[in-house]
């Protein structure tokens, strides 16, 4: 066969160039080669910037956390710090406000002491010249009567008495005011006042009836007058010698009186009070223990009628030990030496009946399903077999297959393979009896 001269209208080359195979394999492996190291290159400085990315976004990230945890922290010091001032804030205005209160309760204390005092004295001072007023006014009412009744030209010298009669009764009370002073017996001294003043008294009242220049009127005024101031200042004297002696005044025995009454009636309701809850204390336990008691009887004959084989085990223990009752204890003890087992209520046909159920369930649980019940079997259908002269099917490759390698689906699962071979006996079967069918 021959070619040619001319092609297109050009004179054909004496001799076509020839390439050699090797050195071009060799190119496309270098081609190759630096394009995969290119890619590879461009691979890594993408994955190393995407790392650098990455790490500084995990760095802005634990930074950012870093600063929030510092931020909470400081907000939460601050927190505690504004709770703690509000708090010693409160506790001073409070402290405060209960000094303020303890200040003004003492003030007013002390203002109504220093007004009762102030009363005290007023009203003491009032009483005090009062009495001498009315004593010293009854010694003007009763010496003149005393002076008319011993006036005699005859004996001059009796006109002393009404001196010593009313200086008596004068003399005595200023002696029971030193006694009262000085803690001394006030007795003797108010009994020569009032001896002194009867002794007045009835002068006085003698001379009104015997001597008509005096008159009844007079004398009887006169009687008053020497019986009245030494009352009234004997009186006032009494009062002292029992504020000095610490002597309580009726008003005050009744207070005191009233408060012990109040404070007696306080302790008998508590006690009455202590008492009921005592009973009912009492009753409750009472009660408790007959309810114990019948709930151990109870379980005594439950388990003695149940379990007798175990009772009298657990019998023989209490017996031992001298205990009251069968406690729990006691039975669990004898219910292991009875049966061998350490829960009370298992017997050995009840343990091995729930062994029994046990591997039951674990076999009904972990065997895989075989038959029609499958999850692979049930996926699988008849898949119809295509004629040999039938167009493939696949359209986006021109109708040849990809080539594939190992390693280019993902292997299956343990699970998978398990059943798989599990499952292979029953499909080999299955295929056998279908090739004799045919």
């Amino acid at each position: 066969m021959t070619s040619p001269p001319q092609v297109n209208g050009h004179q054909r080359p004496t001799s076509e160039p020839r390439f050699d195979p090797v050195v071009l394999a060799e190119a496309d492996a270098i081609r190759a080669k630096a394009e995969a190291d290119a890619e590879a290159a461009r691979i890594k400085a993408k994955g190393e910037a995407d790392a650098a990315r990455t790490l500084a976004a995990e760095e802005a990230e634990k930074l950012r956390l870093t600063n929030e945890r510092a931020r909470l922290a400081q907000e939460r010091k601050q927190v505690d710090h504004d709770a703690y001032v509000a708090k010693k804030a409160a506790e001073t205005a409070k402290a405060n406000a209960e000094k303020e209160k303890a200040e003004q309760a003492n003030a007013d204390r002390e203002a109504a002491e220093a007004r009762r005092e102030a009363e005290q004295e007023r009203s003491e001072h009032w009483w005090k010249w009062g009495a001498r007023v009315i004593y010293a006014v009854g010694m003007v009412i009763a010496g003149p009567v005393q002076f008319m009744h011993f006036w005699d030209r005859d004996r001059p010298f009796l006109i002393a008495a009404p001196v010593l009669l009313e200086g008596f009764a004068l003399v005595l009370a200023f002696g029971a005011a030193w006694a009262v002073a000085n803690r001394r017996d006030v007795a003797p001294y108010r009994i020569g006042i009032m001896a002194g003043a009867v002794i007045a008294a009835v002068v006085n009242l003698h001379g009104g009836i015997s001597d008509d220049r005096i008159g009844l009127n007079a004398g009887l005024i006169g009687a008053i007058a020497s019986l009245g101031g030494p009352l009234v200042l004997m009186a006032y004297e009494h009062g002292k010698a029992q504020k000095a002696d610490g002597i309580p005044s009726w008003r005050e025995r009744r207070a005191v009186a009233r408060a012990q009454a109040e404070a007696a009636a306080v302790r008998k309701k508590e006690q009455l009070e202590r008492q009921a809850a005592e009973h009912a204390a009492e009753a409750d336990r009472r009660l408790a223990e007959s309810r114990a008691r019948e709930e151990q009887e109870r379980r005594d004959a439950d388990r003695k009628s149940g379990h007798p084989k175990v009772w009298e085990v657990a019998e023989a223990i209490r017996s031992a030990r001298g205990s009251q009752y069968v406690t729990e204890q006691i039975w669990t003890e004898a219910w292991g030496r009875v049966t061998g087992s350490k829960t009370v209520g298992i017997t050995p046909e009840i343990e091995a009946q729930s062994r029994g159920a046990e591997a039951r369930m674990q076999a009904a649980t972990k065997t895989p399903i075989l038959g029609s019940f499958s999850l692979i079997e049930s996926q699988k259908g008849p898949r119809a077999k295509r004629e040999p002269g039938a167009p493939d099917g696949r359209r986006n490759n021109g109708g040849t297959p990809p080539v594939r390698r190992a390693g280019d689906s993902p292997p299956n699962s343990p699970l998978a393979r398990r059943q798989a071979r599990l499952e292979q006996p029953i499909l080999t079967a299955k295929s056998n009896a279908t090739e004799e069918q045919k």
